[in-house]
């Protein structure tokens, strides 16, 4: 049954499940590559099917922008534009608007923004959210909210969890007048629906905000949206602290933009499911390497000579065939398929944590494993201040 999460194993407070989607089935934990533009930046579809991805982003509000819903209407829906056949989850907008738009006027009714592309102005709404997203046909849909910084004042992040509220009642209602019209591309209805939860760095807003939107449930999923937004790393791990047991077991539990490998295990060791970040590809665009042993930048000139692969434990395409010393004359030269390489490999090494994860839940040693990963990644790093 779409939608349906299934608990396979608890080891402390991390989760081993499985979320059956309608275009595939996703094991958790999971990292999920984001396709901001339809694409996982420099990667082919069966690149990123070879790296284990079992489901991956959309960003609507690029997608809406570029190329558009009349398109995606033509083309039968974003699985098909980018020949994608598993599952799609899509975020709703709302932090794009916010952060990318030169300049945006917000009202309880929406948001009216400026693309940043030709600077025409544009209005997105909770209903128009939902609409675009189900033009996309994505498996699973992110609510439309508003998302302050993660260090906003207490009036900020209040008047933002009751507009997100508020929103949510609103993107709820929509999305139900959707599935009951038959809606989206293959004409069985938007995907499933994710409320987020906001609150900012105040764990009394998170859980209010949290119990009220349970209030408007039950949901197939809950994100948590309003961290990895430039707070310190310790507030995102209070918070989640904070959250975690009033937080539906029976549903997944998604943090929305995290992809560094400590910050995975250590929102995993609090009960996270789901993960995305561009980190990976952006990271392998700048010629840096996740490792075991920290992160690497293939351009030091120690590696011009250096017969190793980038990870010897990785099975990726790049580990299997290609030397630091080839990566890094690659990656000086200005040579895409340096670049690529990496990002292929990075992508690999996330979902293969994430992977690694599950399989250490499954044995009941979750705790144990993630504790020797992280003082690996603290105490041998190849490159000073990696991860």
């Amino acid at each position: 049954m779409s939608g349906a999460f299934r608990l396979d194993a608890v080891s402390g407070r991390a989760r081993a499940g499985v979320l059956t989607l309608r275009r595939g089935v996703v094991h958790t934990p999971v990292f999920m590559p984001v396709g901001t533009q339809g694409t996982v930046k420099g990667l082919t579809p069966a690149d990123v099917e070879a790296a284990g991805a079992e489901i991956v982003l959309g960003n609507a509000y690029h997608l809406y922008l570029r190329p558009g819903l009349a398109t995606l209407e033509r083309m039968g829906g974003l699985n098909r534009f980018m020949s994608w056949d598993r599952p799609i989850l899509t975020d709703s907008g709302g932090f794009q608007v916010f952060s990318l738009a030169p300049s945006n006027e917000i009202d309880d009714d929406g948001v009216t923004f400026q693309s940043h592309i030709d600077g025409s102005r544009h209005r997105l709404t909770p209903e128009r959210s939902i609409e675009i997203q189900t033009v996309i046909g994505s498996d699973i849909q992110m609510a439309f909210d508003e998302c302050p910084r993660g260090e906003a004042d207490p009036r900020v992040a209040r008047t933002a969890v009751e507009r997100s509220l508020a929103w949510l009642a609103r993107c709820r209602l929509r999305h139900a007048e959707l599935t009951a019209h038959g809606a989206g591309p293959d004409g069985a209805g938007p995907g499933l629906l994710f409320p987020i939860l906001q609150g900012a760095s105040y764990e009394d807003l998170r859980i209010e905000a949290l119990a009220r939107t349970l209030e408007l449930g039950p949901w197939p999923g809950v994100a948590i949206g309003g961290l990895s937004v430039g707070e310190p790393k310790d507030v995102t791990r209070r918070i989640l602290d904070a959250c975690e047991p009033h937080l539906p077991r029976e549903a997944p539990r998604y943090l929305m933009g995290v992809g560094y490998p400590s910050d995975l295990l250590e929102a995993i060791r609090r009960g996270v499911d789901m993960f995305d970040c561009v980190a990976p590809t952006r990271n392998g665009r700048n010629g840096t390497a996740f490792t075991e042993n920290g992160q690497v930048s293939v351009k030091a000139s120690r590696f011009r000579d250096d017969p190793r692969p980038l990870d010897e434990s990785c099975d990726c395409e790049c580990c299997r065939g290609y030397s630091r010393a080839y990566l890094r004359h690659l990656t000086v030269c200005g040579e895409t398929l340096g670049l690529r390489l990496i990002s292929i490999h990075n992508v690999r090494f996330l979902i293969r944590l994430t992977s690694q994860a599950r399989s250490a839940i499954l044995r009941g040693d979750f705790e144990s494993w993630a504790d020797d990963r992280l003082a690996r990644y603290a105490g041998r790093t190849e490159d000073p201040g990696a991860f």
